[in-house]
């Protein structure tokens, strides 16, 4: 069952979608709360900041499509 979720149609760009969607919203909902000032970016690693945050949204992304396309072949 798992290599026909991964191996479905539209799965792997639906998990960058959503990867890429969880990034922005995260850093928007952080920086909202450091009262969106410029040292918010300042004080980070950048690369840090984009890197460890696309790891996550790709994490998160792949297991709630896992989830999205292993309903959708049950039916």
């Amino acid at each position: 069952m798992f290599k026909e979720v991964v191996n479905h149609k539209g799965f792997w760009r639906s998990v960058v979608f959503l990867g890429i969607a969880f990034v922005v919203i995260f850093v928007l909902v952080k920086w909202a709360f450091e009262g969106f000032s410029a040292s918010f970016f300042e004080e980070r690693n950048p690369y840090l900041l984009i890197g460890g945050g696309l790891l996550a949204g790709l994490v998160y992304g792949f297991f709630v499509t896992y989830g999205k396309f292993k309903n959708r072949l049950k039916k």
